[in-house]
């Protein structure tokens, strides 16, 4: 396989950087489960955290089976981004500090809670799309039907991350 391209990479990480919240989808048992969640992409460390509850079960999962798809979507601005890697949980609260934000202030009452855990997803590989979105892709659509021709509806890549 070929390197990937450094263009498509920085792509992944400014959709995730600039989407923020994405569906978190782990394995439980036979099932997925999906659920939102902020990501905290560091592209330097080649990671995507989140902060999690003990109490949630995602670590259960990603224990039984570390595989994670994430999935990033901003439909007003035709933005859709899906990441796929393995996860990991930890209770390293240094880390839970440095990730601490006001928006787990809404979950927990600090950085020192005990039930608070990190979760770091090494990506693998990730697929974008970006295209035009609202009148614009109807106006290419209706093009492209009355030309016979493909719509141009924007770029979609997959990206190897490893």
């Amino acid at each position: 396989m070929s390197a990937p391209d450094p263009h498509d990479l920085d792509r992944v990480w400014k959709l995730m950087e600039k989407i923020g919240v994405c569906m978190f989808t782990s394995k439980d048992g036979d099932r997925l489960r999906a659920r939102p969640m902020g990501a905290k992409p560091r592209k330097d460390r080649h990671v995507i955290y989140f902060l999690t509850d003990e109490r949630g079960h995602k670590d259960e999962q990603v224990e039984q089976d570390n595989h994670v798809c994430l999935s990033f979507a901003e439909p007003g601005g035709g933005k859709f981004l899906a990441v796929s890697g393995r996860a990991r949980v930890t209770n390293d609260r240094e880390l839970i500090r440095e990730l601490w934000d006001a928006a787990a202030e809404a979950w927990w009452s600090s950085a020192d809670d005990p039930l608070v855990r990190a979760i770091e997803v090494t990506p693998e590989d990730a697929q974008f799309w970006e295209g035009p979105h609202g009148i614009v892709a109807t106006f290419a659509m209706v093009v492209a039907a009355a030309t016979s021709a493909p719509p141009l509806m924007g770029d979609q890549r997959k990206v190897d991350m490893q």
